[in-house]
């Protein structure tokens, strides 16, 4: 009741500044506040500044709202003064002037007037005798009676009396239900709108163009949060975006890990709808066609109470993004098929981005983020499909990061460079880069006659199988070295037997 009191009070000023603003959408928000002046005022009266959160604690309806109340505790903190004036106002009225006031488990608070004064017929007809002493009478009245059961009972008094007045007020309160829960939803509205216009102020953002059109076209358009937490002095490296469904409808971005790949598709999200909420955009400029629907497939988890693995969840996803996808959505692809073995990974992502070229109703803009360098050639092949990476700078054994989109496909993913940044252990990182040599040196992708990787056909690269030994696994090595060795034409069948069974042991030794 104090925090709705407070909520009340604050809102006459808030309605006078809306109506002085002169913007329609403004007092067209003033006009459907109410002060709810008599409920305030009502609160107002009726609780305590300091009252605490528990009724049951008591003190919390003020002095002045219930005059029984008022009595009640009244009587708890002055009985003492009450029944002094008690005594002193008998005393006047009888000319008693040594009547006492005394208190007994027996019959409660009394007034005792000794013999001298009764013989003189001092006593008045309205008082009750109680007790005969040998040298006193005792008596009682009805002030003095009710006065008694008042302070005897005025703590459990002053609690029920609390909680009705308190329950009367909640039901008081209730008649006000819709208009407060108005007033909420215009504050929530003022405080969304005041948060946006405060942050387009401090940080920079332009106002975007909405149109009925297809494309997107963003200038210098920056992440709204991660600009945020970059170190002092640092700026935020913008980037431009051009896309409609004529000619640029997918773009096939790679590049390096930890480079701004996903960022940039995170940004392009949040622009866009910011945009559409009536919000500034981090940007130099914008102007956006209406998006109807805004996909996502980024990140990576486990749904383990349904039994789904991380693969099944990215592949939930997409197969909802596909089914459900309009010619105004906006698709934003993060890594799809990792969770799976490679070819089957580049399968997917290359059958997904034919997929949404090739739709029969609609073309619907995609950002497809990925570490397959093999789906480059789709730009090679279909006229929408263009791509794109985040640059980089190569320093002797450095890569720094550019973050800027650059027209293009990238063949570098920098993964082992970026577990030396993460502090993985130094003999590890030089045998992940023996490795990849090795790989390399294989040649693993389809070449044509000028000797440049091309793939012709993904189907072509079902053909290709990693060696069985081309792994890390210190054991696998161990085996290869000890099978080299054997000369098995030199060899009966028992030795034969005998080594597979010692190369065996020692497997399982491990």
């Amino acid at each position: 009741m104090i925090q709705l009191r407070r909520a009340l009070a604050a809102l006459h000023p808030i309605k006078d500044r809306l109506q002085e603003s002169r913007q329609e959408g403004l007092i067209r928000l003033a006009d459907q506040i109410n002060c709810c002046d008599h409920l305030h005022h009502t609160i107002e009266l009726a609780v305590q500044d300091d009252a605490p959160a528990l009724l049951v604690k008591g003190n919390v309806i003020r002095k002045g709202f219930n005059e029984e109340l008022d009595e009640y505790r009244d009587i708890i903190q002055n009985s003492k003064e009450i029944l002094i004036s008690i005594q002193q106002e008998e005393a006047s009225k009888t000319g008693i002037n040594n009547l006492k006031i005394g208190y007994n488990n027996v019959f409660g608070y009394f007034l005792e007037v000794t013999n001298k004064y009764k013989n003189q017929g001092l006593i008045p007809d309205t008082w009750v005798r109680k007790q005969t002493l040998s040298n006193c009478e005792r008596y009682v009245t009805d002030d003095l009676k009710k006065l008694e059961q008042k302070i005897l009972s005025a703590e459990e008094k002053i609690g029920a009396l609390e909680e009705s007045l308190f329950n009367d007020l909640v039901i008081a309160a209730q008649e006000y239900i819709g208009p407060i829960q108005i007033n909420a939803n215009v504050i929530a509205q003022l405080d969304c709108i005041l948060s946006l216009a405060a942050v387009a102020s401090s940080y920079n953002y332009c106002r975007p163009e909405m149109n009925d059109g297809l494309a997107i076209d963003i200038k210098e358009g920056r992440h709204p949060v991660i600009e945020r937490h970059l170190p002092p002095g640092e700026a935020y490296v913008a980037n431009d975006l051009y896309m409609d469904s004529d000619d640029q409808q997918i773009f096939i971005i790679t590049g390096p890990n930890m480079s701004g790949k996903s960022a940039f598709l995170r940004q392009t999200a949040l622009i866009s709808l910011m945009a559409q909420i009536g919000s500034f955009v981090p940007a130099k400029s914008a102007r956006l066609g209406v998006i109807d629907k805004l996909f996502t497939r980024v990140g990576a988890s486990d749904n383990i109470s349904s039994g789904e693995s991380t693969f099944m969840v990215e592949m939930n996803e997409t197969a909802s993004i596909l089914n459900n996808l309009s010619a105004r959505s906006l698709i934003l692809m993060d890594e799809i098929g990792r969770g799976t073995s490679t070819f089957d990974g580049i399968s997917l992502a290359w059958s997904i981005a034919e997929y949404l070229h090739h739709h029969i109703q609609h073309k619907p803009k995609t950002l497809f983020a990925t570490h397959y360098h093999e789906l480059n050639e789709l730009a090679e092949k279909y006229d929408r499909i263009h791509n794109y990476h985040i640059a980089t700078e190569e320093s002797g054994q450095r890569v720094i990061f550019l973050r800027k989109l650059t027209a293009g496909g990238s063949e570098h993913s920098f993964g082992i460079h970026v577990a030396r940044m993460a502090g993985m252990p130094r003999t590890l990182l030089e045998r992940a880069t023996e490795i990849l040599h090795e790989l390399e040196s294989k040649n693993l992708s389809l070449e044509d006659s000028t000797g440049k990787k091309k793939m012709k056909d993904i189907k072509d690269l079902t053909s290709f199988q990693l060696n069985i030994f081309d792994q890390t696994d210190i054991n696998l090595r161990k085996m290869k070295d000890e099978l080299l060795k054997l000369d098995i034409n030199q060899m009966t069948p028992i030795e034969c037997m005998m080594s597979l069974l010692k190369l065996k042991k020692e497997l399982d030794s491990e």
